[in-house]
Formats: C-alpha cells, structure tokens, sequence
C-alpha cells in the first residue's frame, strides 16, 4: 500500500488513504478481510486490479456484510445492524422462544459481587463477550453489557439473570442498528454523562459517552471510572475528559481524510458544576485532585478547540449509557441518536 502511494493513518492503523485531485481511496483491512471504499473511482478500481495481481483475493461486490455486521443501503441512507448474530445467539442459549423484556437492564438495579450462587464462568464469559461484540452496532445494551462484564472473574446467578434479561430485550427488537444519513455539515459533537457512585461493590461512577460527526453516530462508550469521586461534578468532569479525548481521535482522523472543518468541537454537558469548574481559572482546595483533567480541558478551552455548551438533562442522550432507563426514556433517546426499527421482531 505504501509503494501506490497510500499514507497509514495515524488514528487507526488498520486504514490506509491517498488523496488525488481532490478526490481520495480508503482501505480499511481487518486480518484477510478488506473494505475499499471512496469518491476516486479510477483510484478504487485500480488498486482493486493491483491487490488481485499480488494476492489471491475474491472481490464480493457491494459491502453488505463484514465482521458479523450486516450493511444495507436504502433511500435513507446506510443502515447496519447484527440481526443475523443476535438470532444466532438466541438459537444457542436456547432463548429463541423467550417473553421479550422492555428494557436491557432493571432501573435501579442492585447488582454486586456478593449475592447469589456460583454459576459457569466460562459460559458466563462466553455470553458476555458475544454481548460486548454486538454493543458494537447496539449503544442500547453498553450500558448493561458494561455493568454484566465487570463480574466476568466470579460470576452469580444473579449476574445470569442480568445477561438473560438482555437477551430477552434483544429477542424484542433484533433487527435495530444505526442509519447513517448524508449531511451537508459534518460538525464533530459529543455528550457525556456520569452516574456518581453508583456500583455497589466499591462506589466508583459509571462514565458514558457518545459522539456524532454530521449528525450520526459513530462512538461511544459506557465503563466504570477507575477512582472513586468524591461528588457529582467531579464523576462528570471525569467523563467529560474522556469525550474530549475521543473528539480529538476523531478530528485526527477526519483531518487526515480532509473531511475535518476547522471550528470547535461540541461536548454537551448536563452538569452546570462540571462546566464551571473548566472554564474557572482559578484552583480550587476540592479540585486539587483532579487538576492534569482540569488542566488538560482548559488547554483545549483556551485554543479554541473544544466548547462547552450546556444542554439539559432532558436532551442528554448519554444518558443511556450511565443508567438504567424506563421503556419511555429508551426509546426517546434512541430516536434522538438516529436509532431505527429495520426489521420486525421475530
């Protein structure tokens, strides 16, 4: 790839670009498997001719499928989904025929290290890594898949549960993943939330975010914070370090694709205390603790590369990723994330 000329990104090295007359050629590849895509077609087509000369490759057409993810083009725009994967799963644990559950995860869930029986680690752990495999299409099981990974060492029956009742909830609506629209603006965006202390078994908040490039979503996230916070703001400052980093991954990558337009990133807080303290110059005796975070936002603050508007608990759409929700709540925001119903349920 490099002797025709294709750079390697620096945000992901599994993809490599070459720009010509204003037009450019993306290969990603992922072990033996390869996706070509871009708006040089005399440029596709040839390294599509130069990689069938030098390997033994078998060109499938249109993607439509890849990695277990299924790709579908319509009218709309394009539409992935893991229906095929998550009908598989439930064909396995024998959950094909299950009473669908409203939601992946009990609201006010108390789950903890210490109650229940024991249960089969390895098929725990199996279930569980085929469940952190399909959030990568389903940001409305992170959160739950998040809380379900955290007892992977010493599972309980209760953990069980939790993994059955997100199976129950994906035997509800398999067939939803995410559409991805053309937009004329591709504003790079991204909200955080926190949900203080919330684990039980050592009060550490939980850290979710999600970011959007011209109106799509395209990352995100929900883990546990490795400290303990000492209050609301601090578990939200926290978070809010962790979508400023990956709004910088993504203005990396899109600058090396020349899709980046050079105006502030968005990160969308609903903490009013959060946002005080990065924009507050002045040190604090109850942020001395959280100062390289503090130091790191304001740096970005201060060059004008990110912004910090506030926006309202109501339209926090990272809110899904700290918490469980009610059925309402789910579906509101899921709509607001582009989230769509492709296909029926079984």
């Amino acid at each position: 790839m490099l002797k025709r000329g294709y750079l390697q990104s620096n945000a992901d090295h599994t993809l490599f670009y070459k720009h010509i007359n204003g037009k450019v050629a993306i290969l990603i590849v992922y072990v033996d498997d390869i996706v070509i895509t871009g708006d040089d077609s005399k440029e596709v087509a040839e390294l599509k001719y130069h990689l069938a000369h030098e390997f033994e490759v078998k060109d499938l057409g249109q993607l439509r499928y890849f990695l277990g993810i299924e790709v579908s083009r319509g009218s709309k725009g394009i539409f992935l989904s893991q229906r095929k994967y998550i009908l598989d799963l439930l064909k396995e644990t024998g959950m094909l025929g299950c009473r669908p559950a409203a939601t992946p995860i009990e609201q006010n869930h108390r789950l903890c290290s210490d109650v229940g029986t024991p249960v089969d680690r390895e098929r725990y752990q199996r279930l569980v890594g085929k469940l952190i495999y399909l959030s990568h299409t389903r940001p409305d099981i992170a959160f739950a898949v998040s809380i379900v990974s955290q007892y992977m060492h010493d599972p309980k029956s209760t953990h069980m549960e939790a993994v059955n009742k997100i199976l129950r909830y994906l035997k509800g609506c398999p067939g939803k993943g995410l559409l991805y629209t053309k937009q004329g603006d591709l504003q790079v965006e991204c909200y955080t939330d926190a949900d203080w202390a919330g684990s039980l078994d050592d009060r550490r908040s939980a850290s979710g975010y999600c970011a959007f490039v011209g109106g799509n979503l395209v990352s995100w996230r929900s883990k546990k914070q490795s400290v303990v916070a000492r209050s609301t703001a601090e578990a939200e400052f926290r978070s809010m370090a962790h979508g400023i980093c990956e709004l910088l991954w993504l203005q990396i990558l899109l600058a090396e694709l020349r899709l980046y337009k050079y105006k502030p990133l968005m990160l969308y807080s609903d903490n009013k205390a959060a946002i005080d303290i990065a924009n507050n110059p002045v040190q604090h005796d109850r942020t001395k603790h959280i100062e390289i975070d503090r130091h790191f936002i304001k740096e970005k603050l201060d060059r004008g590369i990110i912004c910090l508007p506030y926006v309202t608990s109501a339209s926090q759409v990272a809110d899904i990723l700290t918490k469980g929700l009610p059925e309402k709540n789910i579906f509101h925001v899921l709509y607001q994330d582009g989230y769509v119903r492709h296909i029926l349920p079984i």
